[in-house]
């Protein structure tokens, strides 16, 4: 695994406090010491620690399955409700109650997510106060390389090569999705190095954070992100130069692994229908429900059915521009509705005249189909980081690409 370790954090507050425990008694007479260890007494427990994981049920059947006090029940969930939709408890995520042997509720909790945590706790007059927490993770910046090769032809396979996840993949076809078509302009021999944050929780791996920086060699020319915040505004992707990486169309609606199966044509013979007409899009050829994403923010003209179309959604953006989406298994828009860059429209499918599971995905400019391939590769770059900020992007930039060179070292040996 190409994989290096460049910084940890680790939280050390608890074995601090063991410290200046031990020096604490350190400080006190051994005869005082066992005089209070021959004191003490062992008082028998008056709570008892239930954990398990969400049944399938309702809350108010899995509180009543634990013998807690009817009254703390009813008082529990009227304090969830607050901070919480009760009936997003999803089946199998973790769960702790602190019950008194009376019955009586001291505490729940419940894991929404790998980030955050339900807390509810009795404030000793029968009523409760609840909040949402974010959980605790240690956080190490690491740097990962990779390469795509026969062996590994997709994003996806060189990242499992090196022990990563597709989670990372789809992070980093997101940071590139203007500059790189994921499903089509890959080629063995391509490298990537990426420095990512890597989340752990009681030593054990619980997700990703953010890609600090990216470099991708591909055909060999080299794409480089860099994360930055400006002053007011939030963290994104730039250039070398401090152009923004983000786009006015993304360069497929696909995030990667399907191949283009048929480019944009004036003629082309049709699979089903057998005769020759215009090609006005380009097809990939993907699996059927991988979902389809907006190539730019606009509004919905039309989600529904267009004969040999299938299932087909329209989206009008500005500068005359229309992209449409065809053959989809399912819609998830509706016509009028305004969508961002990136929002999920459909899933793929083989709806209409269609040979097998696949997206076309076509492009109007004033009112004229387009090349997409083409009409993308035309795009002005993003941008610029406004003056006043270049100075601070260049340091953050310079230390970025410091913390890529381990990484560029190591795939070359």
């Amino acid at each position: 695994m190409r994989r290096i370790l460049l910084l940890g954090f680790v939280i050390g507050a608890a074995a601090a406090g063991t410290m200046a425990c031990q020096l604490a008694q350190a400080q006190v007479p051994t005869d005082v010491v066992g005089a209070r260890r021959r004191a003490d007494i062992e008082l028998p427990a008056d709570s008892r620690i239930i954990m398990g994981t969400v049944p399938p049920g309702s809350l108010g059947a899995m509180l009543a399955s634990f013998e807690l006090d009817e009254a703390d029940r009813l008082s529990l969930v009227t304090a969830m409700q607050q901070v919480f939709d009760v009936r997003r408890l999803r089946v199998g995520q973790p769960f702790a109650i602190d019950r008194m042997l009376d019955g009586q509720v001291r505490s729940f909790e419940y894991e929404i997510d790998g980030d955050r945590r339900l807390r509810v706790e009795a404030d000793g007059t029968r009523d409760f106060a609840a909040s949402i927490e974010a959980i605790e993770k240690e956080i190490s910046i690491e740097a990962v390389a990779g390469r795509i090769s026969r062996e590994t032809p997709s994003l996806t396979q060189a990242l499992d090569a090196v022990g990563e996840r597709i989670d990372l993949a789809l992070q980093m076809a997101d940071v590139f999705s203007g500059e790189l078509d994921f499903s089509s302009e890959l080629q063995p021999g391509d490298e990537f190095r990426l420095v990512i944050e890597r989340q752990t929780r009681d030593g054990a791996f619980v997700g990703y954070g953010a890609i600090l920086a990216a470099e991708f060699v591909a055909s060999g020319r080299a794409l480089r992100a860099y994360r930055f915040a400006p002053a007011g505004a939030k963290p994104a992707y730039f250039d070398e130069q401090g152009r923004s990486l983000k786009r006015f169309f993304l360069k497929s609606p696909l995030k990667f692994e399907p191949t283009v199966s048929s480019r944009f044509a004036s003629s082309r013979r049709h699979p089903i229908l057998g005769y020759a007409r215009a090609h006005n899009g380009v097809d990939y050829r993907a699996p059927s429900g991988a979902p389809v994403a907006s190539v730019a923010p606009g509004t919905v003209t039309m989600a529904g059915w267009t004969g040999g179309g299938g299932r087909t959604v329209r989206v009008r953006h500005n500068n005359g521009y229309e992209s449409e989406y065809l053959h989809l298994s399912a819609i998830h828009v509706r016509a009028g509705e305004r969508v961002s860059q990136g929002d999920v429209i459909g899933k793929v499918g083989a709806t209409g005249l269609a040979t097998g599971p696949h997206l076309h995905y076509g492009l109007r400019k004033n009112g004229s189909y387009v090349n997409p391939v083409l009409e993308h590769r035309n795009m002005p770059p993003g941008e610029p980081i406004p003056a006043p900020e270049l100075a601070a992007y260049s340091l953050e930039r310079v230390r970025l690409f410091g913390l890529l060179q381990p990484t560029a070292t190591r795939a070359a040996n």
